[in-house]
């Protein structure tokens, strides 16, 4: 079994794959190119798949073991290595967007995933597009001296940041009991299947820099997404029926669009994929402490 790869811009972020059907054994060789496909491409847009919650946990699995959920209780399929996502009413006239802010999935994690993966059940008319931004690009094309600054910083993470530009939902004692403790992240990483540096933010869970006040640290930040989150950095994925789309956690930054009708629902299955550090992320967070604390809204 072979398939036809369609980069998806010139901004080295996205392809597209046509011709394979992954509800069916593919050999050793086809594994090896999808997974070096995905490394070059971060985000890979696999067409025309039909997949229940068994079958998507199979496509994923090519890419890695499948990674757990923070949150065990909501919107899981019957398995609950699948999280459906979907927009929801909390109040009249006023919706829930998951995922509605550029950011990450699960960087308050010790070891982050590897990638994400949505397909989706049902979707909108028009709009609710994901977008990406690829930040190994966004990293080569930083000023010397930005470089020089932020070279060695260790950024604390948590399940929620006060400084999050969005709210999260919400979990029990018994689900907070579960979520990691603050995690040490650099940075700048070092990704582990290509060995090239790349910028890891993630306003949602960043709650400070070590070593570095609150209002520095924050200053800092918002001047780095803002710097991510240009357009030369993009793919913006429109959705279609059968999509797998599966990203890259590490290189990659992802928003989802609350462009659509929400009388109308946007449903997707989601995974992740368990992840790696490179050793260079090890040593550059050894002995590293910080006194901040755990927040998890209950």
């Amino acid at each position: 079994m072979t398939y036809e790869l369609r980069p998806m811009n010139d901004r080295g972020i996205g392809a597209e794959i046509l011709g394979i059907d992954l509800t069916q054994p593919i050999s050793d060789d086809v594994r090896k190119q999808l997974n070096a496909d995905f490394a070059r491409h971060h985000v890979l847009a696999i067409r025309q798949q039909k997949f229940g919650p068994k079958e998507f946990m199979g496509a994923g699995r090519i890419f890695g073991d499948i990674m757990p959920h923070h949150r065990k209780s909501g919107d899981f399929t019957t398995d609950t290595s699948i999280f459906e996502i979907r927009n929801q009413e909390v109040a009249p006239g006023k919706y829930y967007i998951a995922g509605e802010t550029f950011h990450t999935d699960h960087s308050n994690d010790p070891v982050p995933p590897k990638a994400t993966s949505l397909h989706p059940i049902e979707l909108p008319s028009k709009g609710g597009d994901t977008q990406f931004v690829n930040m190994h690009r966004a990293y080569d094309e930083l000023n010397a001296a930005m470089k020089r600054r932020i070279d060695k910083l260790i950024a604390v993470h948590v399940y929620v940041s006060k400084y999050s530009p969005r709210a999260l939902h919400k979990v029990g004692k018994e689900d907070a009991a579960k979520i990691p403790p603050p995690a040490l992240h650099p940075l700048v990483r070092v990704h582990p299947d290509n060995g090239r540096k790349y910028l890891y933010l993630n306003p949602v869970r960043m709650e400070a820099i070590v070593g570095m006040p609150d209002d520095e640290s924050q200053a800092l930040i918002a001047e780095l997404m803002a710097h991510a989150t240009q357009r030369k950095y993009e793919y913006r994925h429109q959705w279609q029926y059968g999509d797998m789309v599966i990203w890259d956690n590490r290189s990659v930054m992802h928003q989802a669009n609350a462009d659509y009708d929400m009388k109308e629902t946007r449903r997707l299955y989601r995974m992740m994929i368990k992840g790696q550090l490179h050793p260079s992320d090890i040593e550059a967070t050894r002995g590293v402490t910080s006194d901040v604390a755990q927040r998890v809204p209950v």
